[in-house]
């Protein structure tokens, strides 16, 4: 079965008291490039984690986020140093001569070290193992739904490639009457000239139907195109979550559209090339649905 790059997955979870998200996406993209951002307060963690996600997946761009919803993260608190504050007192006396200075709580709160906003403080030791299951649980999400979106492809895949097999069909039964047409044409024309200028050479006529019929004849690149269409098949078969097939899907697509610009070189026939532009657009079809295949 093949897989999608396009998932999702989504972990709501508590630490120490606060709310907080894990978050996993996924894309389609060449090579496996993920990304990972994470509050300040647990940067020491990123390292693993990412390592611990790109464990997950093969291919595709995963952007993956650890978060505190909106108004929900650690709160700084105000902390008032009441040791500080009666040095100042005690020095604004000794100013004074020894008499006690009545210094307002506004004048007071404002002097330095009196009062500092201190944040909240999250264990990262005990929030790793927390966070590491949440990452995992919401891959796993994404992962889930990379394989419900591949079975889809797949079922459309298929049925474009059925398509793709019937125009071939098509090609193949309609390039041999062409094939055919044009050499009764050139032994029609043939006679014409005998009864006109009389003798002909018999081999040089030969060789010309040859000639003329090899440049009509699309029956390699027709072989070689149902050959590519069988392989396709046979990689969607055993395509699995440990073998990407992405790339391979492409390439042999590359090659279906190189034979169909060759068979399309010598369509010197219209019902022939309507077939041409017929495969030439399920084969884009298809190559566009293969993009997105891990």
């Amino acid at each position: 079965m093949i897989h999608s790059m396009t998932g999702f997955g989504r972990v709501d979870l508590e630490l120490e008291g606060l709310p907080i998200y894990v978050e996993v996406r996924s894309v389609n993209h060449r090579h496996l490039d993920v990304s990972l951002r994470v509050p300040r307060v647990f940067s020491a963690l990123e390292p693993g984690l990412k390592k611990r996600l790109r464990g997950r997946f093969r291919r595709g761009k995963v952007d993956a986020s650890v978060a505190f919803p909106q108004n929900a993260s650690p709160r700084a608190r105000l902390v008032l140093d009441a040791e500080v504050a009666d040095q100042y007192r005690k020095f604004a006396a000794e100013l004074a001569g020894g008499e006690e200075v009545q210094l307002p709580a506004a004048q007071l709160v404002a002097l330095p070290g009196v009062a500092r906003l201190v944040e909240q403080e999250l264990s990262v030791e005990a929030a790793e193992a927390v966070l590491e299951e949440a990452l995992d649980r919401a891959a796993e999400e994404a992962l889930a739904m990379r394989l419900r979106e591949g079975e889809a492809l797949e079922r459309e895949l298929r049925g474009r490639l059925s398509a793709v097999l019937g125009l071939v069909e098509s090609l193949e039964a309609r390039s041999g009457d062409v094939v055919s047409a044009a050499r009764e044409r050139i032994r029609k024309r043939a006679d014409q000239l005998r009864e006109e200028i009389g003798n002909l050479d018999e081999a040089r006529l030969y060789q010309e139907v040859a000639i003329a019929a090899d440049r009509l004849d699309v029956t390699e690149e027709l072989v070689r195109l149902r050959s590519h269409v069988e392989q396709f098949g046979d990689v969607l078969d055993s395509a699995n979550a440990e073998t990407p097939c992405g790339r391979r899907l492409d390439f042999l697509l590359q090659e279906m559209m190189r034979e169909a610009n060759t068979v399309g070189s010598k369509a010197n026939d219209a019902p022939l090339a309507h077939f041409v532009v017929d495969l030439k657009t399920e084969v884009e079809r298809i190559r566009e649905q293969v993009q997105n295949v891990e």
